[in-house]
């Protein structure tokens, strides 16, 4: 049998470290020994052959399965703290991304308007939707 210090201590201890580790965490971001892009780029291909055998062996739904609660209590307590630094972090970003999104909208021409219901009127959306959809899907 192999003699370890348990779970409790092992746990313990990676908090203690851990928990002291973000300057090195922030070193090794800020100087990578490789670069992040181009390695995923060249992953591109094991992350497809990974997903399709997880996906044909059912790991998808065996890995979520009664995580529920885990995941409403981590929703719960650290996403709330952390979303309005969140959102104040991601501002100048999520203007980047509106604002391709609004000016294929912009450019959009409708249309005619029909009655209310008339199912002539789904034309209107559908003309937002492929402009968007034009805009984006190259990305």
């Amino acid at each position: 049998m192999v003699k370890t210090k348990g779970a409790d201590a092992a746990t313990e201890k990676w908090a203690r470290k851990v928990g002291q580790a973000g300057p090195d965490y922030e070193a090794g971001v800020k100087n990578p020994r490789k670069d992040w892009e181009a390695e995923t780029k060249k992953a591109e291909g094991r992350y497809k052959e990974g997903v399709i055998a997880a996906a044909n062996a059912g790991r998808f739904g065996k890995g979520v399965s009664g995580k529920g609660g885990k995941w409403a209590a981590n929703a719960a307590g650290k996403g709330v703290e952390r979303w309005g630094p969140g959102v104040a972090a991601a501002q100048d970003d999520y203007k980047a991304g509106m604002s391709e999104v609004i000016s294929a909208i912009e450019g959009v021409t409708l249309p005619p308007r029909y009655p209310a219901g008339d199912v002539r009127n789904l034309a209107r959306v559908g003309a937002v939707n492929k402009a968007v959809h034009d805009k984006l899907k190259g990305k």
